[in-house]
């Protein structure tokens, strides 16, 4: 067997940077990045019919910048603004709960929240964005081979060098589990100057757990 290495992990430095970046001394460094696990969960989950690809998270002293890119950036904004106002009220109550929880929790503490809104220019370019919507339609009983054909379609015509998406688990309600893999173009998994987004989600059916693992080459 060899050895399998996140493709993304692999090209941490030379193509990728990390999506939280900050620095902090041992004591706090847990509370961190359970706040950080915390505030991508809670966006995701919350902003999930914007299309939500990627969250950055940045760091500085009582201050966090956070970067959501967005297939359907009003959706998030709201009119007026008045969407990401709410946002970052939520945000900040999440954090402020989390610290008090974990008692570090300082009311002197002034923490500057800035939130930033990037539009994604090609969501058919990125992993997470076809993987969450291969999940729900499998979640929804849908037959596997068309909506695993429609979605490899929708990625080589947005420009892709090359896709695989692979399906695991008790697929189509089956009784023993399987795995099937879907492949159409080049992925250089070993070439590390390759731009290649991955990601590897779980559809909930009502059978059983599926595993969808999409791998794009742009």
């Amino acid at each position: 067997m060899g050895h399998k290495v996140n493709p993304k992990g692999f090209r941490l430095g030379p193509l990728y940077t990390w999506d939280s970046r900050w620095f902090v001394g041992n004591k706090d460094y847990k509370v961190f990045v359970l706040e950080d696990v915390k505030i991508r969960q809670s966006l995701l989950k919350k902003l999930q019919p914007a299309g939500v690809t990627k969250i950055e998270i940045e760091r500085s002293i009582n201050k966090i910048n956070i970067i959501i890119n967005v297939v359907r950036p009003g959706m998030v904004i709201g009119r007026g603004g008045q969407g990401l106002e709410e946002l970052k009220k939520f945000i900040q109550e999440l954090i402020i709960n989390h610290r008090k929880a974990e008692k570090i929790y300082d009311k002197k503490l002034n923490l500057k929240l800035d939130l930033k809104v990037e539009p994604v220019k090609n969501p058919n370019l990125s992993a997470y964005f076809i993987a969450i919507q291969i999940a729900e339609q499998l979640a929804k009983r849908m037959p596997h081979k068309r909506v695993v054909g429609y979605a490899v379609e929708k990625i080589m015509n947005a420009g892709a060098k090359g896709v695989k998406i692979m399906l695991a688990g008790r697929i189509a309600g089956a009784e023993i589990s399987r795995r099937e893999t879907f492949k159409r173009g080049s992925i250089p998994l070993s070439t590390i100057r390759e731009d290649i987004d991955f990601v590897a989600l779980p559809s909930l059916t009502k059978s059983g757990y599926i595993g969808v693992k999409v791998w794009i080459c742009k």
